[in-house]
């Protein structure tokens, strides 16, 4: 009989003790192996470094909460941009590429946030070297839309149907229009896979979605820093086609129709515009600089900042999610450890139930360092069993959770997700087994033989 079968046998003569003792080691590395996937999963979830724009320009006011909005979905917009600023940000002709953004309404089934967009913002790489595919048509037409992978999963959404979304701020109240569903994204595992994405002018031309006239020349006269006058003069022609139309209300939700018309650029806001600047092949840092003095320039005088997104995602990560993470991984550690101590408890204890039975050993011809090396062995055990059970039930506690969290913080959770970090568990816990059993097993080392067998 070998050294780890007289362990194992030791050990099933304590099956409840040694069970409650691996139990307690497996709840501390579950923990810690949770820990390291939620912050694996964070950081490549709040990690820009591939995104595909160089800026966001948006409203004065927290960058991160611009961030949030634009690219996550999961904080509320600061303010609205003029779309007149949007169409002069696309003739600058350091400006290769300018996305506009409209968000705020859900859809009624699931509750999942709209964004009104254009189809350039499936041209352009959500994350470096991957580009959108879909499984039909891009939104092309008004009220055409194409939805993410798990909007399509939980929703149970198909090519062709139709959906309607609820007004902004107002949980009661359901659009009367409906935009079909003509594309289901590939998943992408990043927030664009619970977004339902529609046809900018299909977004405005619903019904409430339109600014009133005078609020939205009173927008622009701030914004810009011009007059009435001037204002209406820059929208003259659209303020024409709106007197042509004066009796066609479109600031109530009383319409069951879609409208014919297009909206007028005066009544037309953004939330965000994504911008990526010219390249030069010749000149690798040329976009960078140009998105750096472009962000300057917007501080001054304009009502509107432009932020690269990987700052205050940085940010976010060095001083409020590194810190949480580093605390968490020190109470798991903490928790390990107090573990293993009870394993020493435990193991010290059955000590001196065990003088007689090693003493018999040594009777039978057991060396000293057999003994001592079977007490080691049967914590090592206790501790591999406890590490490789805590792993196997940290990822299952993510598996179960990840849907969880996702549905209500809308972060993608890869439950398979894995972290370097896990290797060094079992070499610690074999580690952390040696120091808790070298005691215990230097007591049977130094058990009296002739005194515990006639005892």
């Amino acid at each position: 009989m070998n050294l780890f079968t007289i362990a194992l046998k030791s050990i099933r003569q304590r099956l409840l003790a040694s069970s409650l003792t691996a139990l307690s080691v497996a709840l501390g590395v579950a923990l810690m192996i949770a820990v390291l996937i939620a912050n694996t999963v964070v950081s490549k979830t709040f990690d820009l470094q591939g995104f595909g724009y160089d800026l966001i320009v948006g409203p004065q006011g927290s960058e991160l909460d611009l961030v949030l909005n634009t690219v996550y979905r999961i904080a509320p917009p600061i303010e609205n941009l003029p779309y007149r600023y949007y169409e002069e940000l696309k003739e600058n002709k350091h400006i290769g590429i300018a996305v506009p953004i409209a968000l705020g309404d859900s859809t009624e089934q699931g509750n999942f946030p709209i964004l009104g967009t254009t189809v350039e913002y499936f041209a352009v790489e959500y994350a470096q070297g991957k580009k959108f595919r879909t499984s039909g048509e891009w939104p092309n037409g008004k009220w055409e839309s194409v939805i993410g992978s798990s909007v399509a999963r939980e929703n149970n959404w198909k090519i062709g149907d139709e959906f309607q979304m609820v007004h902004a701020g107002q949980d009661d109240h359901v659009h009367d229009e409906k935009f079909k569903i003509v594309g289901i994204l590939e998943a992408t595992a990043t927030p664009n896979d619970r977004t339902v994405f529609v046809n900018l002018n299909g977004f405005y031309a619903i019904a409430g979605h339109e600014k009133p006239i005078q609020e939205a020349i009173d927008r622009e006269m701030e914004f810009f820093g011009e007059t009435e006058a001037e204002v209406r003069a820059y929208h003259a022609a659209d303020l024409k086609e709106m007197e042509a139309h004066a009796g066609h209300d479109h600031s109530g939700h009383d319409h069951a129709h879609h409208h014919d018309h297009a909206t007028p650029d005066l009544q037309k806001e953004v939330t965000a515009i994504l911008v990526r600047m010219k390249e030069d092949p010749k000149n690798p840092t040329l976009a960078q600089s140009r998105a750096i003095e472009f962000s300057a320039d917007l501080k001054e005088g304009f009502k509107a900042q432009a932020v690269n997104p990987i700052r205050p995602m940085q940010r976010l990560m060095t001083y409020l999610v590194g810190n949480v993470r580093l605390i968490l991984i020190n109470l798991t550690a903490i928790i390990i450890v107090v573990s293993g101590v009870s394993i020493f408890v435990s193991i010290y204890n059955s000590m001196s139930e065990r003088k007689r039975e090693i003493a018999i050993m040594r009777a039978l011809g057991a060396d000293r360092m057999a003994v001592f090396s079977i007490i080691l062995t049967e914590s090592i055990i206790l501790c591999l069993a406890g590490g490789i059970i805590g792993i196997l039930l940290g990822h299952g506690l993510i598996m179960f959770a990840s849907p969880i969290l996702e549905a209500s913080t809308g972060l993608i959770i890869d439950p398979l997700v894995f972290d370097p970090m896990e290797l060094t568990i079992i070499p610690v816990m074999i580690g952390l087994a040696a120091l808790v059993g070298f005691i215990p097993g230097l007591t049977a080392y130094r058990t009296d033989v002739a005194e515990n067998l006639s005892s």
